[in-house]
């Protein structure tokens, strides 16, 4: 797990500049603090930060090249089924130095080209140099685990695990693209292939980019199918499943470097640390988080599996005083990211450092088997679409008009409900996930912004990913959308840079490609059945799991934002918000982000996802648009501190 960055002048055939490529991996040492490495040849440079997990001797340190010279390597990641791949190599007459992953895939390319992709079963970002080919060939994992970002300009190509390392570029002069904040108002993140910044793009998920006689091409290598379906009892479901687990699980306990696991009280990261156990002969190290709102506190859950399976357990409470980290929030998402669980996230993993370097999670499991309440509320919706739609429109306009309910009710889940009514069923899933809707959004942002944003309508994205979708019905092709969206764009990067900010590589079991295929495979109705949630999934894990953890009400990494609006963030939401800095972007009407602000600190209004949204995106403004110098100058001096301590 590591960071990487580089460049290839293929347009100007300039030499690479090895210090502007040691200043990109600078702005990166937070993912790889256990060293540094750079490769220069020519117009091509390649630079990596290492965090060492598997194999930590310095035969292993990147950027590797094969022993002829003539392939090279930085690389971020775990490929799990590497020791398999290592064997078969081997018998084809591939010989190997080191005990690492990283030279198993310069072997895998050697063998089967960019085909290799489809052997590699893991998590993972890199960047080749095939110097026979002249060919610079870029990857990123199946889910899209790890991140990759690359700049074109009138040199050649720049790449990195983090778009801040463009910040080294002294050709880049970062810009905010109004599409990419137009799309960040609604979801709370920025959807791929945009970035925030202009001319920086993210290499989507199971793509690759190759650059080959100076011309860039980007080819999709994988897709989720949900078209093909199993015909199997649920007992052997269930059976089948849990089988995958344990071995997902198992190839993930590899390591030279002492792990643990988040827990979070949920059953997904429940389960995940019931099957470490069975594969463990030490108590599992455990770290939980938690609020003082006991309505947003699930330690008590937490605790309950820590005790089942006697594991070594750490707890963290977060506290208003969080916001005091905003700052570096900012800096280390480097984009504008409004999950708000980002915060206890991060703390998670600051805390889970200081005792192990890998950490597994649950992430995934909602996606795979129907979690989240807008699923049931996607059937329940689907059955009252026989209602005319002039009588689902009025119902929709009527409850608009409604006063706010409080978060989390029953009251703010059916207002929300019926807002997005009157929609047909794929616009409708895309209100449910939107931050600020269309009629919110006319009214706060200013006509300059919407035109230089482009009129491109956000909710497309979602529209889209339906179309592209094999799905035989609604539920699946619903899972498929998140697992195209919102898994990548929010939860990943949410869980990427929490866990890198810290030093700490996180695992994913129920990511593992194999997992989600089989669940693919399943019929709905195995997911979501009667209204029971991740049905499948609890059968499979019902003896694992306390039955406490197991039938409880999903909760969430929920934060309690719409108190802290009210409290801590209150002065400061206010002083920043309506600041004639944020004025004079010329992004949002101040006479609607002050009503939003009176109307939400009065309580007369819940508009603390849309203060958050707002809040977060200034500040990105002011770190890496308004100073970006001082800020990356901040950055380097914060590392070259955490290195002397």
């Amino acid at each position: 797990m590591c960071g990487i960055a580089g460049r290839v002048n293929f347009r100007s055939g300039a030499p690479a500049d090895a210090a502007v490529i040691k200043r990109m991996c600078d702005l990166l040492a937070h993912r790889g603090p256990d060293g540094d490495g750079i490769h220069v040849d020519g117009a091509v440079g390649l630079g990596h930060r290492r965090l060492a997990i598997i194999d930590l001797s310095p035969a292993a340190a990147q950027p590797m090249g094969t022993p002829d010279g003539a392939l090279w390597i930085t690389y971020n990641g775990e490929i799990y089924n590497f020791q398999d791949l290592r064997r078969e190599l081997g018998q084809q007459g591939h010989r190997f130095r080191t005990q690492s992953d990283t030279e198993v895939i310069l072997a895998a390319y050697r063998e089967h080209g960019v085909e290799c992709l489809g052997r590699l079963r893991g998590m993972f970002a890199f960047a080749l140099w095939d110097g026979r080919a002249r060919t610079l060939f870029l990857a990123r994992d199946r889910l899209g685990k790890k991140p990759l970002y690359y700049w074109l300009d009138e040199d050649g190509i720049a790449f990195a695990s983090e778009p801040k390392a463009f910040l080294a570029e002294p050709g880049f002069r970062p810009r905010p693209d109004p599409e990419a904040i137009n799309h960040y108002l609604t979801y709370q993140y920025v959807p791929t292939p945009l970035s925030a910044f202009t001319a920086v793009r993210r290499l989507p998920p199971a793509h690759f980019l190759l650059l080959q006689d100076e011309q860039v091409s980007i080819r999709r290598y994988w897709r989720l199918h949900f078209g093909q379906k199993r015909s199997l009892s649920e007992e052997e479901a269930s059976q089948q499943l849990l089988d995958l687990l344990r071995e997902a699980v198992r190839l993930r306990l590899i390591s030279d470097v002492p792990l643990g696991a988040f827990l979070s009280g949920g059953i997904d990261s429940s389960a995940i640390v019931a099957l470490m156990a069975e594969h463990s002969t030490q108590p599992v190290k455990t770290f939980s988080i938690g609020f003082a709102e006991r309505e947003y506190n699930e330690l008590a859950y937490a605790r309950l599996v820590a005790q089942r399976y006697h594991t070594d357990h750490h707890e963290f409470v977060v506290r208003p005083q969080a916001v005091e980290i905003l700052p570096q929030l900012v800096w280390h998402y480097n984009e504008p990211y409004a999950d708000s669980s980002a915060i206890p996230t991060y703390y998670l993993a600051q805390l889970t450092r200081k005792h192990v370097t890998v950490a597994l999670n649950g992430d995934a499991g909602d996606e795979n088997f129907a979690g989240y309440e807008r699923y049931q509320a996607n059937v329940l919706a689907l059955r009252y679409d026989w209602i005319p739609g002039p009588v689902r429109r009025s119902l929709a306009l009527f409850a608009r008009r409604l006063p706010a309910a409080q978060p989390r009710s029953l009251l703010s889940h059916g207002k929300r409900f019926l807002e997005a009514f009157g929609e047909p069923r794929e616009l409708r899933y895309a209100r449910w996930m939107y931050h600020f809707d269309p009629t919110l959004k006319a009214e706060i942002c200013t006509p300059e912004f919407l035109r230089a944003a482009g009129g491109h309508d956000p909710a497309e994205l979602i529209v889209q990913a339906y179309k592209n979708s094999d799905a035989p019905d609604f539920i699946d092709a619903t899972l498929d959308v998140d697992v195209n969206t919102y898994l990548p764009d929010d939860l990943l990067v949410k869980m990427d840079i929490a866990t890198m900010a810290h030093g700490l590589e996180g695992r994913s079991p129920l990511l593992d490609h194999q997992v989600m295929e089989y669940a693919a495979s399943l019929p709905s109705h195995m997911k979501l059945r009667n209204g029971i949630k991740k049905y499948i999934f609890k059968r499979a894990v019902r003896d694992l799991v306390p039955p406490e953890v197991l039938e409880r009400q999903k909760m969430g990494f929920a934060v309690p934002l719409h108190l802290w609006f009210r409290r801590e963030l209150r002065e400061m939401a206010y002083d920043i918000l309506l600041s004639r800095r944020a004025v004079e972007r010329g992004y949002f009407r101040q006479a609607v982000v002050q009503r939003l602000l009176n109307e939400h600190t009065q309580g007369t209004h819940s508009w603390h996802y849309q203060l958050w949204n707002l809040l977060m995106l200034e500040l990105w403004h002011r770190t890496f648009i308004d100073d970006p110098t001082s800020a990356a100058t901040a950055a380097n001096q914060r590392i070259v501190g955490q290195q002397v301590g």
